[in-house]
């Protein structure tokens, strides 16, 4: 992971490429002429998606090596990479509604994507409640890794569901070239909200790593100290 003065100033490249973001999203790019202002939540709705399923891509993968090595530092990546992903998972659930109730006039429907992209967040929130309730370390690691890997397979399904089936979600934007309809000044928007949230992605997992360590540590001076 980030090490010293990365750490220190990754907060900050975060904090100006937000500032950027929110520009681009409400000022620089133009208004979306079917949609009109709300189209905006795009640039937020999007990104979040995209960085929950790098964070359940880095879970995934963490929960692999964990089980292949009993490494402690994977099961924290893993930890801190699924609290990361439900975060952005709930910013695009929250998000999505409120453009749906303007683009369809309600602000849910059972279409195939929202309903996987709504059971991989009870599946990660599931995640994140089994390892608050088993207390035993290696018990603990071990069931969340396997999980995890279950878990992760809903996510190609969130990601490919309006290629692979009729839905009333929007079709892609990104693979879609000229026929995406959006002028270049919403690229560039949705570029910067890219490297926004993906900032955002690694400082959130460096912090939490931290936070990891340190109660190990405590954990492991309780343990010495032999404290209840």
């Amino acid at each position: 992971m980030l090490k010293g003065n990365v750490l220190k100033v990754l907060p900050w490249f975060c904090l100006v490429n937000m500032i950027l973001a929110l520009y681009g999203a409400f000022l620089y790019a133009p208004r979306e002429a079917t949609m009109g202002d709300v189209q905006r939540i795009f640039y937020f709705h999007l990104p979040a998606w995209w960085l929950a399923g790098i964070a359940f891509g880095i879970n995934f993968i963490a929960s692999i090596f964990y089980l292949l090595t009993s490494k402690r530092s994977m099961d924290n990546l893993a930890l801190a990479s699924a609290e990361v992903g439900v975060l952005f998972t709930s910013i695009g659930l929250v998000t999505g509604p409120i453009w749906a109730k303007y683009a369809w006039g309600i602000f849910w429907t059972w279409d195939i994507r929202l309903t996987f992209a709504l059971v991989l967040w009870l599946l990660y929130v599931s995640y994140l409640m089994l390892r608050r309730y088993v207390t035993e370390e290696e018990k603990r690691g071990n069931l969340a890794a396997v999980l995890a890997i279950i878990a992760f397979v809903d996510v190609p399904l969130v990601w490919f569901s309006i290629r692979w089936w009729r839905t009333q979600h929007p079709q892609p934007v990104i693979g879609s070239g000229e026929e995406s309809g959006m002028a270049p000044e919403m690229w560039h928007t949705m570029y910067v909200s890219l490297a926004a949230f993906t900032l955002l992605l690694f400082w959130l997992l460096q912090t939490r790593m931290v936070l990891a360590k340190s109660q190990q540590e405590i954990d492991y001076l309780y343990k010495e100290l032999d404290i209840s």
